[in-house]
Parts: C-alpha cells; structure tokens; sequence
C-alpha cells in the first residue's frame, strides 16, 4: 500500500477518534459504543462502495480502508500491551491490596466461569468440539468495564467500588487471554476434547515464567533509568520499550504468558518506581501512557470496528441462535458472580459490601469490545484452525460484541438511572443547598469589596446585588425547607472533608518535594483509607483507619520475625526508617488541619461538629506523638537527622521558587537559571539520601536506657541485648490471655500496658517488667495483658530469664518487689533470697 495513502488514512481515523470523545457526551453515550460505530460505518461504507454501480470514484479510498494491514499480531503486540501497562501504572496498587479478595474473584474466578458457562452451553446447543466452544467461552469472558466506570465516576460512586472494577479490568484480561492461549493450542493441535487435567499442567508454566518474565525486564529497566537519572525524557523512552520486551521476552523466549510478563512489568515499575524517579518525572511517565493508552484504545477499537462487517459476511440464521446462547450464558455466569458470590464473600467479612443497584450496574455494563474482536480475529487468521472453527468463532465473537455494545452500551446511563444511581441522597442533597446558602454569603461578601476597590457604576452595582441578593435569599430558603441534617451525618460529613484536606495538603508538599518520593503511595493510601472509613463507618471507622496508620502490620511483624530468628534485617531496618518518615509527615500535615476546621467546617457543619473533629484530630496528633516518642528512645538521633533533611529540602523548594521568580522578573538570564537549576538538582538528590539505620546497635542502646538493666556490666548488656527478642504491638492488642502457658517475661520498651486480673486493673509504662510471676511459679497466666498505645516490648524465655534472675540484683529486687505486693513469698520464688537478705 501507498505510504501516502496509509499515512492519510490513519490521519483521517485520528480525527474519527477525536470527534467520537465530544460526540459520545452530546448523545450521553459511552466512548466505546460511539467508537464502533463509526467503525462499522466506515467498514460498512467501504464495503457497500466497492460492490455498488452508482460510483466507482471512491473505490481506491474504500480497496485503501479494507486493505489496512489489520491483523492480530498488531492487535497483540502493539496495542494489547500499551493498554495493559497503562492501567498498571495508573492503579493504586496498595489500596488495590486492600480488595484482593473481591478483585480476584470478579476477574479471574469470574473468568473461568464465563468460559466454562459458555463452553458448556455451546456443546449443549451444537455440534462444535468442546475445545471450540471454550475457545468462545475465553475470547467473550473478557470484560471492558470503562463505561460502567466513567459513569459511576460522574456519579459520585463509592471510590472503593470503582477501585474494584477496575483492577477488574486489569487482571481480568490477563485471565482471559491466558486461557485464550491455552484452549486455541488444543484447537490447533486437534485435541477436540482436553480434559482439566491438560490445562492445569501448562497454567503454572504460563503463569510463573510470564511474571519472572515482566519482574526482570521491568528491574532491568529501573537499572536504565536510574542510570539516566537527570534526563526525564531518557526515562519515559525507557518506559516505552519495557512492556513490549517485556511481551516478546515471555512469548518467544520463555514460552509464557506476555500479558501476565506486561502486568508484572507494570505493576514493579508502579511499586518500585516512586522510590527511584522524581515525582515530576513519574507525573510525566504517566501524563504520556495515559496518551498512549488513549491512542491505543481508540485505535484498536475503531480497527477491530471496520472488520465487523467482514466478519458477519458469512452469518446463517442457525449462528444467531448461538449468539442468544452465548449472551444468556455470559450474562448468566456474571449474575452468579455478583448475586451469588460476592454476598457471601461480604457476609464472610472478606469483600466490602456491594449494594444491589450497584450490582445491576456492573452486571449490564460488562460490555466486551476490542481485545474480545482481537483474540477471534487470531483465530480466523490461523492457517491451523479448522475452516467452520474460524467461521463461528468470528461470528458468536462479534455477534456477542455487538449485543453488549448496542443494546447494553446504549441503555447503560438509562438503567443506571432506572436503579436511582444518578441522583443525591437525601443527604448530599440537604448538604448541598447548605453549602449553596453558606457559599453565597462570601461570594456576596467579596463582590461586595471587589466593586467597591474597582470603582464601578452605582446603578450596576445595585441591580448585580439585587439580582444575587434574589438568588442569595432562594438558596436559604431551600436550605431551611430541608429536613435537618443530623449531628451524626454532619461529623461523617466533616471527616471526609477533613480527610480531603488532609489528602490536599500531602499532595502539596509532594508537588513541593518537601515530602520523600519512595512514600507518597503509602501516605496517600493511609489517607484513602481514612476517606473510605469515614463514609462507610462514620467516626468509628475514621477512628479506626487512624489507628492502623500509626499501628503495625502484618509486613512489618514479618520483618521483625525475620530479624529475631533468622538475622535478616534489612527488612526492618527499611520499615522502620519508613515507619519514621510516614510518622513525621503525618505529625507536621495534622498541624495544618486546625485552620481547616475552623475555616471551612465551622461555617457549615456549626461548631459542635467542628470541637468534635478537633478532639479527634487531638487524639491522632497524641497517637502519632506517641508512637514517635517511642521510636525516638529506641533510636535517639535519627529523628532528628530526618527532621534535618526535611529542613534541607524545604530550604531546596524555596530557593528553586526564588531563582524562578528572578527569571521571571528578568534580574537573571536562561544560562544562570539553568546552571542554578542543576545545582538544585544535585543538592536535592544528595539530600533524598536517607540515613542509615543501624538495628543492632539502637538495640544495645535501647537496652542501656532500660533501668532494670542499670546493674550490667557492658559485655553482660550486650549478651542481653542480643538474647532479648522484639514485639511490637498495636494498640488494643492481646499481648497474652488468662490460663495462658507463662513462657516469657516482658520488659517495655515504649509504650504502656494494661493488665487485668480479679477485677483489678494496673497500667504499667517504659522500663517496667510484667510475666515473670506466673513463668517463676510455674502456673497459668493469671491476668490478660494488652497495649493501650503502640507499644515495643523485649521479651525473654524462662532459661535466659533466670540466668539473669542470677546476674541481676536489680531484677531481683524488681521480683522481690512485685511478689510482695501480691501477698506471696519471696522465697517461693527466689530461692535463698531471705538468707541473702
């Protein structure tokens, strides 16, 4: 083909895709459903050109459009991985953690059961071999749900529920193309009827070599990159190869899956990239995959488009009878998902709960459009794929695709409606004539002061101030006919505007690079969960997501087993140097939100609510407190050398802001700005340098501080320190209960302690000892013990325990002291103590 003529072919479907965006928001349809059809017109047009009389002058135009060099491996090699890596990069990866249970079961459960729902019901109703049928069943279980998604974004939905069809998406094609590639094998290979047995055995090879595959591209590809450190666009050129190396690598080489290697490749870069690229530079990576992917999208979608009408030539009556099978049995298996699964998964506690309209909505917005017509274009195009296999699977493909796109895709935003998704609750509503009212206040405040500092004529200004006066009085009348909000819904209220402050300010100070790149993700999911808390549990949940940014997770108690028993620790020393860091931004961040509370939420919410939220926000800024104090004991110093090269950075940004206005004013030229610029560059990647935390010698430290041990001689404190193993624990965590087996003896640390026996409780703080009576007396543990702050705690087994018992007139005296405030005798317990005495 003409390079002129393809090159203004392709030009010409760029303006296509251009005018489809505006066009689909005129008609208040999805994207997708507007792209197909103008590619079905095209194809269709070009079709109907060639085979009429009425003129033969568009005929080079129309043989140009059906001879497009449209076949699979573009599909799959060029655009498949640039969409998929897309929606890797632009995921929040931690917060999609949060819902691994609900995400898998949409996307990969729900994947397996829409390809064998099908595969079955085709075998029911034809005479295909069932490896054909679930060759349908693989190809039509891929979902696209970005319409259901940008809907329930206009909407206002849960950000939780998109979050999930989202990573949906993502997993949901790697799914479904793996079983594409394992079912189109035996069709080739002429296995009319593999058993499960088969597929199982070539799942893990798929599977495991696609994501050594996409981890070793996408860790070499880091190596570049921090290489060409200083050159952002280096970086991004960098980021373009990685997914399509990273594909060919796992498909050529290592016979693997090269979705699975992309997603790998996406999902590493996502993680591990903000700790080695600059946020600008991260910001810009992403700013051109969105590009990309938007490109890719539109461009697969309008090509696969042009062949529908190719691909239907050769309908018959009998195959739309199988289309009806395909669409009952999809849509079937989707509803026994949604409707039967994912309840019990929310009644097991492991899924959020998904409200029934909402439900509905994912149901009938699983369309399915490009890469669905791009997995049964390969399959028409193998010259090893039996002629009828080639026929019906491209027509129960696009017959399917184009069910969900016209009769789905076009009554979407009705049904959405239909299920009262569209409209404020009572609620948002009476909130929202509030904000109206207290908004137009100021507004009339300031144009009041504005057109009195400008001058303007007084009879315009009269009738202005009439005419908003008039609107003014209409949205307080509205704001009083409303019933009234109560206390509760106002605190929810407030605490998500609160937490959306608090998001604000991080990103703020992200922007400003005063905060470390390596942990914005971290923070700005803390906050995430503190919005989601806030909404779906009011104060309680606000107060919970709270106390797990402080607490310690499971990561973290892994990583101090490793260190304890194994010696690894340079897991901990990474958490806990990051434990500092999130600790501090959090501390400096809470002090700005006072202004906030009053500024903002006090007008609306009145001032009950706005004391509320500030004695909440007063026990968060103790907990944090807290919870850096005891990381300060244990090891004193390097809070201050993070908080030194917070002060650094701060200093950097200012400095840059500066030199940038001086430019702007024009007191110094374009070389001195870009000479002083790289000087910032460099002092600000030397200041990005964290300071080493050494976990062996802030333990020996940490034991020195201890009272308890003030009697040991150095080599007695450093055996000690090395014999004493770590805890950490959250606050409202069982340290042991009663009847317990007595194994250890506890020393704290930082922190406090409550213990309950017979009714009584007692409060112990840092440097106190509690255990060692029941382990001593050999019985069960006669009190439950539990932390009332984030709490570190050093333990000892009863061997090591007595030993020091021995060394230890200290600890002695500490036993001694405890044994008679509890009415027992020392010497039960302390053997020859009364004689020594």
């Amino acid at each position: 083909m003409d390079i002129i003529l393809l090159t203004t072919i392709v030009a010409c479907l760029f303006l296509v895709i251009g005018a489809s965006e505006p066009l689909a928001a005129r008609l208040r349809l999805p994207y997708a459903v507007i792209l197909a059809a103008l590619g079905i017109l095209v194809g269709g047009g070009a079709i109907f050109f060639l085979r009429t009389d009425l003129t033969d002058a568009l005929n080079p135009v129309a043989e140009a459009i059906l001879g497009l060099p449209i076949r699979s491996n573009v599909f799959l090699y060029v655009f498949l991985p640039t969409l998929l890596f897309q929606v890797t990069l632009g995921m929040n990866l931690r917060r999609m953690l949060d819902d691994w249970v609900p995400i898998l079961v949409l996307a990969v459960v729900a994947v397996v059961v829409a390809t064998l729902s099908v595969g079955y019901a085709l075998a029911f109703a034809s005479a295909l071999p069932i490896a054909v049928c679930f060759l349908v069943g693989a190809i039509v279980s891929t979902t696209d749900p970005s319409a259901v998604v940008g809907i329930f974004r206009s909407i206002s939905a849960p950000r939780r529920l998109a979050r999930i069809i989202e990573g949906e998406s993502l997993l949901n094609d790697a799914a479904a193309i793996a079983l594409f590639g394992l079912f189109i094998g035996f069709v080739m290979l002429g296995v009319p009827d593999p058993t499960l047995s088969d597929a199982l055995t070539q799942v893990p090879v798929l599977v495991a070599g696609g994501v050594l595959a996409g981890w070793v591209a996408a860790r070499v590809a880091l190596w570049i990159m921090a290489l060409v450190a200083r050159f952002e666009l280096a970086q991004i050129t960098v980021s373009v190869a990685l997914p399509y190396l990273a594909y060919i690598v796992a498909e050529q080489i290592v016979g693997a899956s090269g979705v699975i290697a992309v997603v790998t490749a996406g999902l590493t870069l996502n993680l591990t990239g903000p700790g080695r690229l600059t946020p600008v530079a991260m910001t810009k990576l992403r700013e051109v995959w969105d590009l990309l992917a938007h490109w890719a999208g539109a461009l697969i979608f309008v090509l696969a488009a042009l062949l529908i009408p190719r691909l239907l030539e050769e309908l018959r009556l009998e195959d739309l009878k199988l289309v009806a099978v395909v669409v009952a049995a999809a849509i079937a298996a989707r509803a026994v998902i949604l409707f039967g699964l994912m309840p019990l998964l929310s009644a097991l506690k492991l899924s959020p709960m998904v409200e029934r309209p909402y439900r509905v909505a994912i149901l009938w917005g699983g369309l399915r459009g490009a890469v669905t017509l791009a997995l049964a274009l390969a399959v028409t195009e193998s010259l090893r794929v039996p002629g009828e296999a080639k026929r019906v699977v491209g027509i129960l493909a696009t017959g399917f695709t184009l069910f969900t796109l016209i009769v789905q895709g076009t009554t979407l935003r009705w049904v959405i409606g239909r299920l009262g998704l569209a409209r404020l609750s009572p609620l948002d509503q009476a909130l929202s004539n509030q904000v109206v009212a207290v908004s137009l206040q100021t507004v009339r405040e300031d144009v009041a002061r504005t057109t009195g500092n400008y001058n303007l004529s007084h009879d315009i200004v009269r009738s202005e101030a009439k005419r908003f006066g008039e609107r003014l009085d209409e949205a307080v009348k509205a704001a009083e006919a409303e019933a009234p909000i109560l206390d509760r819904d106002r605190v929810t209220l407030g605490l998500i505007a609160l937490a959306g402050a608090e998001r604000d300010a991080i990103l703020d100070r992200i922007r400003d690079r005063t905060m470390s790149t390596g942990l914005t993700d971290r923070i700005l999911s803390n906050v995430d969960r503190l919005i989601e808390g806030a909404r779906s549990g009011g104060r309680t949940g606000y107060v919970r997501a709270s106390k797990a940014s402080t607490g310690y997770g499971r990561t973290f108690r892994l990583a101090v087993v490793l260190s304890n028993r194994l010696g690894v620790s340079a897991p901990l020393a990474r958490m806990t140097a990051d434990r500092f860091e999130i600790l501090l931004s959090q501390r400096l961040i809470l002090r700005d939100l006072s202004g906030f509370i009053d500024g903002r939420i006090r007008r609306i919410h009145g001032r009950r609510v706005a004391d509320l939220l500030h004695e909440l926000l007063a026990r968060r800024s103790e907990a944090v407190e807290t919870a850096l104090d005891g990381l300060r004991l244990q090891y004193p110093g390097y809070a201050e050398e993070l908080e030194r090269r917070f002060i650094r950075r701060t200093a950097l940004r200012l400095e840059e802001r500066e030199y940038l206005a001086m430019r702007e004013d024009g007191l110094i030229g374009a070389e001195l700005h870009a000479a002083l610029m790289q000087d910032i560059a460099r002092r600000r990647t030397e200041a990005e340098e964290r300071p080493r935390l050494d976990l062996a010698l802030r333990k020996a430290d940490l034991v020195r501080r201890l009272p308890l041990f003030a009697d040991l001689d150095e080599p007695a404190l450093r055996r000690l320190a090395r014999s004493l193993l770590t805890r950490h624990v959250n606050p409202g965590e069982v340290i042991f209960r009663k009847d317990m087996p007595a194994k250890s003896v506890f020393f704290i640390a930082t922190g406090a302690v409550e213990m309950e026996t017979a009714g009584q409780t007692v409060r112990l703080g840092r440097g106190e000892m509690f255990g060692q009576m029941s382990m001593l007396l050999q019985k069960p543990r006669r009190a439950e013990a539990r932390a009332i702050a984030p709490s570190t705690l050093l333990f000892l087994d009863e061997l090591r325990f007595r030993k020091l018992l021995s060394r230890s007139p200290t600890i002695r005296a500490a036993v001694r002291d405890s044994a008679l405030r509890r009415g027992i005798s020392p010497d039960t317990i302390l053997p020859g103590e009364a004689q020594a005495g």
